[in-house]
């Protein structure tokens, strides 16, 4: 029989697997596509001419089918239709929710509004002013103080354009021309600078004034720019009460005095001693700070002549502090006579030579003498008979200071005989002998003793029992000073104070802290077997 392909039999057609819908395809696609989805495989057939026993057939199958869903693909549809239009119902609402409303402040007035954002707390100002921009250029209006980081930002004029009313400037940590991004912070007590690792000096350079400072002299602001900057504030300014200043010259401070006439506290770092012939345009200056030379970071000298400079031109301060300078006995002496309002003095880490102290005498409206951070006190203090002393002074700290030589500190308690108040926190090498020579002020009504390890209860009691004024007391830190070595005499002199605060030692600390308690006992009497 010949092969005829019309008579050959046709392999059946697998079974057209209905694939399941997706959401996407719910979503994106019409109901037209979802038609096209379940519409079976077109297949092109031929008119055959089957031979039957019985009876002759012709088949035709017609191009497009169209299959009709089933019950359940049409309530799975409908169920996403629902959540479909609840979810655009959802959409309306969130639209219509991030519609901007009318701004309620509007109608207040700027002054208005800057007496309510003035009674926000100044941790939180400074988020509240990003709401608007209306608020932002207010929150200009109302900041009185801050600190530059960038010496650029002053230059370009736009400080003072977006903080008008400033009565406090501090200048300090703009003066390196550093990164504000990096990664190293270089961390001082007196300001914190990010300095790149290049910034370091190189430390096999053989000078030794390169290899004690940590920043190179190059970075540095130069004086021109600074004296610019300056020349800006004081126009700008006109009300500025507070300001830090660092590397000025005496143009440029001129220009501040004469442009800043409210000017009452100024603090001046690495200056010269010429600089200060400017001070004397200040007429409103009640507190000035000099910081020569520190450790690590800058060095400048102020010596005697700038003592005497700033003696004549100062002659209205009230405070004033030195730090790190130099000088002696002719400097501070110019000070006590010329400052004849001057009732604080202030020496921190100081590199005069002997004698100075003897020049205290000469201040005799000083009332509160503070030595802070110094090495040593006086190297040659002189004869004790040929000291001065402060006739109205009223309170004397001393804080981590080199308290090693016992006649230094006999000098100063004697030209300080007079006083009335002492204060000694995280003083080193005071021990009972040092301890004994506070006897020699007689007038002490009180006493704060803190971190003075070396002193022993003995030598406190010894002294404690010739101040018949006294009716503070405060001792706190004191390792060396044991409750169980009090006497008797010494209690009743405790019963007696007006004010009394006792925490010598951690283990005291603790018996005081579990008093009453029924704890820090012995542990047999709680774990028995």
């Amino acid at each position: 029989m010949p092969f005829s392909p019309d008579t050959a039999p046709k392999p059946k057609p697998k079974p057209f697997l209905k694939k399941p819908l997706s959401f996407p395809d719910l979503w994106f696609h019409s109901s037209n596509s979802i038609k096209q989805r379940h519409r079976p495989p077109q297949h092109h057939h031929r008119h055959h001419h089957h031979h039957h026993h019985h009876h002759h057939q012709h088949h035709h199958v017609p191009n497009n089918i169209q299959i009709a869903p089933s019950t359940r693909f049409l309530s799975h549809c409908r169920s996403h239709s629902l959540s479909i239009s609840s979810n655009s119902i959802e959409h309306e609402e969130c639209e219509q929710t991030l519609t901007p409303r009318p701004d309620l402040t509007a109608i207040l007035s700027d002054s208005l509004l800057v007496r309510i954002l003035s009674l926000i707390p100044p941790s939180q100002l400074l988020p509240v002013s990003l709401v608007c921009k209306r608020w932002f250029f207010l929150h200009g209006r109302i900041l009185r103080s801050l600190r530059l980081l960038d010496w650029a930002f002053l230059l370009s004029g736009r400080l003072l354009s977006r903080f008008p009313a400033l009565t406090g400037v501090d200048l300090l940590p703009a003066f390196v021309d550093s990164p504000l991004s990096s990664e190293i912070l270089l961390s001082h007590r007196l300001f914190s600078l990010p300095i790149e690792p290049s910034d370091l000096p190189d430390d096999s350079s053989d000078s030794c004034e390169c290899s004690s400072s940590f920043i190179r002299e190059d970075l540095l602001l130069p004086s021109g720019s600074i004296d610019a900057g300056l020349r800006l504030l004081a126009r700008g300014c006109p009300n500025l009460r507070r300001l830090t200043l660092i590397s000025p010259t005496e143009l440029g401070l001129s220009a501040v005095a004469v442009g800043c006439r409210a000017l009452e506290e100024l603090e001046l770092h690495r200056c010269s001693d010429l600089t200060l012939r400017a001070i004397s345009a200040c007429g409103n200056l009640r507190a000035l700070r000099i910081v020569g030379s520190v450790d690590g970071i800058y060095h400048s000298t102020v010596s005697d002549i700038g003592l005497t400079i700033l003696a004549h031109a100062g002659k209205r301060l009230v405070r004033m502090e030195l730090s790190g300078c130099e000088g002696s006995y002719a400097g501070i002496s110019a000070i006590g006579k010329c400052c004849n309002s001057l009732e604080e003095l202030t020496v921190r880490d100081h590199r005069m030579d002997g004698g100075w102290i003897g020049a205290l005498g000469f201040c005799t409206n000083l009332r509160r003498l503070r030595l802070v951070g110094c090495k040593q006190i006086d190297s040659a203090p002189g004869p004790a008979e040929h000291l001065g002393s402060l006739p109205v002074l009223e309170e004397l700290e001393l804080q981590q200071c080199q308290l090693r030589d016992k006649e230094s500190i006999v000098a100063l308690f004697v030209v300080c005989e007079r006083v009335t108040e002492i204060r000694l926190k995280d003083c080193w090498g005071f021990d009972d002998q040092m301890f004994g020579t506070v006897g020699v002020c007689r007038r002490i009504r009180s006493l704060s003793l803190e971190g003075c390890s070396l002193l022993t209860t003995e030598g406190f009691e010894s002294v404690l029992l010739s101040l018949e004024e006294l009716q503070r007391l405060s001792v706190v830190s004191c390792n060396s000073v044991r409750d169980s070595e009090v006497t008797p005499a010494l209690s009743s002199l405790f019963s007696v104070l007006k004010q009394f605060t006792w925490r010598p030692d951690s283990r005291s600390v603790l018996a005081t802290s579990l008093a009453g308690t029924g704890m820090g006992k012995k542990g047999v009497k709680y774990f028995k077997k």
